[in-house]
């Protein structure tokens, strides 16, 4: 059974009440031969009981596949350890905070069966890790979250514990500390041989009086290193993509409404948009194939995606292909059908687009506006920005769910006459999130497929003619 657990705090003299943490733990109800125990199902009364069902189904699901998303992902970043890993200025290794701690589990510490309480030993669990994680900086540590607490087996009164803690890898503003657990009696105490009974994953931000500390970048240099160093970015894309997977959100609408007479400054605001989100920093890279890269950006409960592709095709022509929107389809499985709304100058564009089902639920549609950008005499980058507006002529279809997009669009980098950089970036609205939330967590490949076919399609592009303008 999952058991939902949420903190409150209230002060006593406001009676104002805030939210301290939220957690869900797994419990299994055992018997005492061999037959397991069928527990009966809950009674659902409400719409918000039926909407936290769902939601545990969810995040049951996600447990379930959690080792072999893991492996998959530690499997595919073995081979681009190289990308990363060039002497980096201010880069730390973690060898400096591997922290070891003994405790004796005594009577107090266990229940009546004489097993360890396990709330007494993740205490201890957050103990060794606080000590490791405030040696990788001189300021005020605060538990964040913790990825998965893991029961593997019991410990009884009498046994010596030893826990194991070491930073495993930084991501801006957080670090996480991996923690061990290997439980000894006397006989195996004596033998060095233990139980691992426990791990975990413990996440922490530091503060000074005002702001959070920026960590500083790992530099890996062992072999184990490595492993823990790759194995905490692909737990973070997990924690990513069952952070938004599971989370229960109502798109709130942000669409502006399009007006011709402010038709410049629509797509002035639309293009610095873009740029604005493209120079943020904190982007933090969460996979590499070939000639694609992954960032990703969490700025509180925003996400943002960054896909970097390298492309053998002038940057012009790059431009010109991606530019028009009605080519979308052709290579974006994300869209079903693009269609011009109105051509309202050289420069911007109305579309109107559909996009396929997913999660079994209605098709969506959005209608947005394009605005793209050649690069001024000194630049090489051109821009094309894409934003969701309303517009009276095209009202909310009962066929579709009507989404947003809040920023979004390409950077298109020149490297040289035949080859250019191609960024496309999105600040993923509640709506569009179900089309990356599966990727980021590991378990879909669809947006390194749908950059592989950006890829072919402006080395290869179509032969309708277009090309000989150029």
């Amino acid at each position: 059974m999952e058991i939902g657990i949420k903190v409150m705090v209230q002060d006593v003299l406001t009676g104002i009440e805030k939210l301290v943490s939220v957690a869900f733990s797994t419990f299994v109800a055992k018997a005492v031969g061999k037959e397991k125990i069928h527990l009966k199902p809950v009674t659902l009364l409400t719409e918000q009981d039926h909407v936290e069902h769902n939601l545990a189904a969810e995040r049951r699901k996600v447990r379930l596949q959690h080792e072999e998303t893991f492996n998959s992902l530690m499997k595919a970043s073995s081979k681009f350890d190289d990308l990363i890993f060039d002497e980096e200025e201010g880069a730390v290794s973690t060898r400096g905070t591997s922290v070891q701690s003994i405790e004796l589990v005594l009577p107090p510490h266990a229940n009546h069966h004489g097993n360890t309480f396990g709330g007494q030993i993740m205490a201890w669990m957050e103990t060794v890790a606080t000590i490791s994680a405030s040696r990788l900086c001189r300021a005020h540590l605060f538990l964040k979250s913790v990825d998965m607490f893991k029961f593997r087996g019991p410990s009884t009164v009498g046994d010596r514990l030893v826990f194991t803690a070491i930073v495993n890898n930084t991501f801006q503003t957080c670090v996480e500390v991996g923690v061990r657990v290997e439980a000894f009696d006397c006989q195996e105490w004596t033998e060095g041989r233990g139980r691992h009974i426990n791990s975990a994953f413990l996440i922490y931000n530091a503060a000074d009086k005002e702001n959070l500390i920026t960590f500083p970048r790992i530099q890996p240099i062992s072999k184990d290193d490595f492993r823990r160093y790759w194995g905490a970015i692909a737990r973070k894309r997990i924690r990513l993509g069952r952070k938004y997977v599971i989370s229960h959100k109502k798109e709130v609408p942000l669409s502006i409404h399009w007006d011709i007479s402010k038709q410049a400054s629509l797509s002035d605001s639309n293009v610095e948009a873009l740029k604005k989100l493209a120079a943020k920093r904190g982007w933090e890279l969460t996979s590499a194939v070939e000639k694609i890269k992954i960032y990703t950006l969490e700025e509180h409960d925003v996400l943002s995606v960054w896909v970097e592709k390298h492309v053998g095709s002038p940057a012009h022509l790059a431009y010109h292909l991606l530019s028009d929107f009605t080519k979308r389809p052709l290579w974006d499985p994300h869209f079903v059908s693009c269609e011009v709304i109105d051509w309202v100058s050289e420069d911007d564009q109305l579309y109107y687009i559909t996009c396929p089902i997913v999660n079994d639920d209605k098709p969506k549609d959005v209608v947005v506006l394009v605005s793209r950008r050649k690069p001024l005499k000194d630049g090489n980058t051109y821009t094309v920005a894409v934003k969701s507006v309303m517009l009276p002529s095209v009202p909310p279809s009962p066929q579709y769910i009507r989404s947003e997009i809040i920023c979004a669009g390409f950077l298109i980098h020149a490297i040289d006459s035949n080859s250019c950089i191609v960024s496309y970036f999105n600040h993923v609205s509640a709506s569009i999130l179900p089309y990356f939330a599966g990727n980021l967590g590991g378990w879909s490949k669809s947006i390194e497929e749908t950059a592989a076919s950006c890829i072919r399609f402006l080395e290869n592009p179509p032969d309708d003619g277009f090309i000989s303008t150029f």
